[in-house]
């Protein structure tokens, strides 16, 4: 049917042309607000959203207005907002950390009780709907030049086989040159280790020194505290065996930049109480970790900078959802927040995505990695492949092509290099390599990427230069056509977005837009940027016009994989497709939760058969959304079902 404007519309748009044309004899000032005007009406018409859609800004009370950091969906259908501190160092200091937890349907919101600083730390979807966030802020860093005291890494030494020994934060270690230092975390080293070899007069016992490394500070400030060579520290306060089988190592202790610093502890959020709860610890500090969840349903953190501020070389640890613990993983280096997706036969593909830390020349090429042989296969074909960081990068829907997708990028750090280069690669290939993509708009980092049910990508925001810096964000969002390697225009957003910024779909088909943390607030770069704390939701155009959403009717709650189950369907003959979703849990641009997995549909006068794969590595245990979609990509209201 033909779009018709009414004669009250036509009135409205007769006054907005007359008002250009007024303006147009009053100044630039006056023929900005008409455009302005203008524009406002052209994208409230009907038309125009059945054809790009809309984006609306959500009413959030003062109160709950946080600096979101993460975002992710859960079964009960809202969305967790965690900040922690926030990226301000003030509310660090003040131990203000916050939570919020948010009903798009209700529009309400309620403060969540944040027991740590889990600002940029790692959250993985575990099979029961929990959240397992693992890693966060223990310390900001501190640039060259703001650095009071001298500090490192304290390696101290334990060679009593009988016991371990902790040692509490503010220990004091003194020097063969009566310097100071007080360790700023507690420290845990374990028993030496002893072996008996021979027997009788031939037995000989060898004691080998454990060793666990702290962070320490100098007592005084400024260069009186440096210290530039190797040296062996006293532990103030111990006496006799223990004042010779324990005692600090250390070489350069300076004032040189402190980045920040990961922390070990690990906490579920259980969607049914909205609590956080503290489970075991890992083994490392982790700040800014991937965490991907394997075939067999635990969990893989991946990379982060440590309790030293320095990037992890290669260990990586698995958390067991069943006896909540966790243990050593597969040693492979990665930059921080790789992008790591789980793929068919428990494969992990990395993208080469990544969100900065860590050299230039390592850890950055693209490849497939088997975590259970720890072998890392290269693949190539990837351009501009210095400028992966800051991209987004998604598993291409459905999940069954085994075909990931690279978007947009930067140069390493505070590079003002972009690209708007794309690219696929199809995994079933025998020999994996990166096929060009259609080019995004301009240059762009920080790209949000999000499935939609329709089997498309839809991408929003980002910004041409490093944290938006000149003013660069980019007020811009396209779909991409996996089917037809094309982007299709869609309405601009209002607010723009950058670092720390996220999207994830709702369970109604809408993509609700959070955070962004510019470095700049004007062109010249002379003003701090403001966190940007409000929500814009987009509604796709498959939500607008003479649109009728398929009916998803009563089904099971609980399925398995490999199995057939039964939903009622109103609307049955005119479903085309149906898909299982899975819930984003999203920071820093990095989405690896998000899948979209087809179902085989067979229909049945007012019911549709809906028939799961049986690949664990293809459809990994959770809570998923199941829209149904009919020939024009219109998706029903999703239900919740849990695969086992």
């Amino acid at each position: 049917m033909k779009y018709r404007p009414s004669p009250q519309t036509r009135r409205t748009a007769l006054g907005a042309t007359a008002l250009v044309a007024l303006a147009a004899m009053n100044g630039p000032a006056a023929v900005g607000f008409a455009r302005h005007s203008y524009h406002e009406y052209q994208i409230n018409q009907p038309a125009y959203k059945a054809r790009y859609g809309h984006w609306d800004l959500v009413d959030v009370p003062k109160q709950y207005r946080i600096n979101s950091i993460h975002a992710a969906l859960l079964y009960t259908g809202k969305v967790l907002l965690i900040a922690g501190s926030g990226n301000d160092e003030r509310n660090f200091r003040a131990g203000t950390f916050q939570s919020v937890l948010w009903d798009p349907v209700r529009n309400t919101f309620k403060m969540i009780d944040t027991p740590k600083d889990m600002f940029c730390g790692g959250h993985a979807q575990l099979p029961d709907g929990r959240l397992l966030v693992a890693g966060g802020t223990a310390r900001y860093e501190v640039l060259k030049g703001n650095v009071k005291r001298a500090g490192g890494a304290m390696v101290v030494k334990n060679e009593d086989p009988d016991r371990p020994r902790t040692f509490p934060k503010g220990t004091i270690f003194r020097g063969s040159n009566a310097k100071e230092y007080a360790s700023r975390f507690p420290v845990t080293v374990p028993a030496a280790r002893k072996t008996v070899t021979g027997g009788g007069a031939d037995e000989k016992v060898t004691v080998t020194a454990s060793a666990a490394r702290v962070y320490v500070e100098s007592l005084h400030d400024g260069v009186s505290g440096v210290t530039n060579t190797a040296d062996q520290y006293r532990i103030v306060g111990l006496k006799g065996a223990d004042e010779r089988n324990l005692y600090g190592m250390a070489t350069k202790l300076g004032l040189d930049k402190k980045d920040f610093q990961g922390y070990r502890q690990a906490y579920l959020f259980d969607p049914r109480t909205e609590r956080y709860e503290q489970v075991d610890s890992m083994a490392l500090a982790r700040w800014y970790p991937t965490l991907v969840q394997l075939a067999d349903n635990r969990v893989m953190a991946v990379s982060g900078l440590d309790d030293m501020g320095e990037i992890i070389p290669g260990k990586n640890e698995i958390f067991d959802p069943k006896t909540l613990k966790w243990s050593p993983g597969p040693t492979h280096y990665f930059p921080t927040y790789p992008a790591l997706f789980l793929t068919k036969g428990g494969n992990l593909f990395y993208s080469g995505s990544n969100a900065g830390y860590g050299p230039a020349n390592q850890g950055r090429v693209p490849g497939v990695w088997n975590p259970r042989t720890d072998v890392f296969t290269a693949v190539p074909g990837l351009r501009d492949a210095g400028e992966t960081e800051t991209s987004a990068s998604v598993l291409l829907p459905p999940a069954q092509k085994q075909s990931v997708m690279i978007m947009g990028g930067g140069g390493v750090g505070e590079s003002a290099d972009s690209t708007g280069r794309t690219a696929t690669v199809d995994l079933d290939d025998a020999h994996p390599h990166f096929m060009p993509g259609p080019d995004l708009p301009q240059g762009t980092r920080y790209l949000n990427a999000v499935i939609t049910p329709d089997d498309s990508v839809f991408t929003t925001g980002g910004s041409r230069d490093y944290r938006g810096k000149h003013d660069s964000d980019i007020l811009r969002a396209q779909f991409y056509q996996p089917s037809t390697d094309t982007f299709e225009s869609a309405a601009a957003p209002t607010v723009g977005r950058d670092y720390h910024s996220e999207a994830l779909l709702l369970p109604d088909g809408r993509i609700a837009v959070f955070g962004s943390n510019p470095l700049f607030a004007d062109k010249a770069d002379t003003m701090d940027g403001i966190f940007e704390k409000r929500i814009e939701i987009y509604t796709p155009p498959y939500l607008y016009g003479d649109r009728v959403r398929p009916k998803l009717g009563d089904g099971p709650v609980n399925v398995e994989r490999g199995e057939t189950v039964t939903f009622a369907s109103s609307s049955a003959g005119t479903v085309k497709a149906a898909r299982l979703m899975r819930p984003s849990a999203v920071t820093h641009v990095t989405d690896v939760e998000q899948r979209s997995i087809a179902l085989g549909l067979t229909r049945h006068g007012g019911s549709l058969e809906l028939s799961i794969p049986d690949d664990p590595s293809l459809v990994p245990s959770g809570w998923y959304m199941l829209f149904l979609t009919d020939s024009r990509g219109t998706p029903s209201q999703a239900r919740w079902v849990h695969v086992a």
